[in-house]
């Protein structure tokens, strides 16, 4: 239903920006309810009408910081760990002339908060690792300094929210909620904050007014900040927000509901611990303890990769990670689209065989009692 009379229909698909509310009222209610679902796993006051992708949405985001920061300071601290593209472009000094500033130390014990205006952290992070920010964001806020996590949404199910971590702001992909990968393409991205830095949120905004009959009508806010009205005065422009795929995420949360959605985390969560535990009997060893969907691991046996043939053969694509900590990893990431035939596809493409073990729950520890060497057999979780 939502393919057909959403995904695939010109009323939806060639939805730029809403301008007339008279005829957009459905366009525009499914964009708030985009908002308030952001709002929600977020933790936070307000959120816009979705953004380009996370990239976009880190540069913004750190653009923001700048603005309502109360440091003075010009320095950018991003730590180690954030995706590729968003520590590219979210971290360039050059347009801003931002002093850009990084560490590897978990409480940034060698970083003076006051000498930056902004933070960005990844939470999860890009190898899967969960961590706790609390006391960063604290030293943070205490230098007057902003804090961004960016964060994704299907984790937000589970973990403790940014907004409960005391963060400023919040940004992400939602592509994790329903919409393929695109080759690349950009996806739907998300930015929440505190009420009290709505005005210097960037994107579009949709409200709820009361028309001249009484009737409860959406319409967009604050349209001010849009670049072609406000020109240089503007916080952003708007043209680098998603419509179609803000909307069929909304949709997507919609259909799963609360409880749904976090069925779906945790699925993940438990498909990524058979995989864990599979490759550790392997002799590969996990960098992350907590995780929930990525893995970063390295081999415990001497210079060893699983060969490029078998990865083709079994249809699988591996990130390979060059330099990490002194010696060669390989990430390796699951969805909800992943399945148990995928994962014995993966450990098979390490060139050994799959573990085995009875049907129904089981802890780790008693998966890799269960391991026997048949790359033949057939895994039953």
């Amino acid at each position: 239903m939502i393919q057909r009379n959403i995904l695939e229909n010109p009323a939806w698909y060639t939805a730029y920006t809403p301008y007339q509310p008279e005829i957009s009222q459905g366009r525009l209610e499914a964009l708030l309810n985009f908002q308030t679902m952001i709002a929600d796993l977020t933790a936070l006051d307000i959120a816009n009408a979705s953004l380009l992708d996370e990239a976009t949405a880190a540069a913004e985001a750190m653009a923001m910081a700048q603005r309502i920061s109360q440091s003075g300071a010009n320095g950018l601290f991003r730590r180690p760990g954030l995706p590729p593209a968003d520590a590219r472009r979210a971290c360039r000094p050059a347009p801003k002339r931002w002093a850009g500033r990084s560490s590897s130390a978990t409480r940034m014990q060698d970083l003076d908060p006051a000498a930056i205006f902004g933070a960005l952290f990844q939470y999860p992070g890009t190898f899967g690792d969960v961590r706790d920010f609390r006391e960063p964001i604290a030293r943070l806020k205490a230098a007057g300094a902003i804090s961004v996590l960016a964060a994704d949404p299907l984790a937000l199910t589970l973990l403790t929210p940014p907004g409960e971590l005391g963060a400023d702001i919040a940004i992400g992909s939602t592509q994790r909620f329903g919409v393929p990968m695109g080759y690349g393409g950009p996806h739907a991205a998300y930015i929440a904050t505190k009420d009290a830095h709505k005005r210097a949120l960037p994107g579009r905004l949709v409200g709820v007014s009361v028309d001249s009959r009484g009737n409860k009508a959406y319409r967009l806010a604050l349209q001010t900040r849009e670049q072609h009205i406000r020109r240089e005065k503007a916080t952003s422009n708007i043209c680098t927000a998603q419509v179609l795929l803000a909307v069929i995420a909304s949709m997507y949360a919609v259909y799963h509901g609360p409880e749904g959605l976090k069925a779906i985390a945790r699925r993940v969560h438990e498909t990524a611990s058979h995989l864990e535990a599979g490759l550790t009997t392997l002799g590969w060893s996990v960098r992350s303890s907590a995780y929930l969907r990525h893995h970063h691991g390295r081999s415990r046996r001497a210079a060893r990769r699983p060969s490029s043939n078998a990865r083709v053969e079994s249809g699988i694509n591996l990130r390979d990670i060059p330099s990490c900590h002194g010696t060669s990893c390989i990430g390796i990431s699951c969805d909800e689209t992943t399945t148990t035939e995928v994962v014995q596809r993966v450990w098979c493409a390490f060139g050994e065989s799959p573990p085995r073990r009875r049907s129904g729950p089981a802890s780790s520890q008693a998966m890799r009692s269960k391991f026997r060497p048949s790359c033949a057999a057939t895994a039953t979780f």
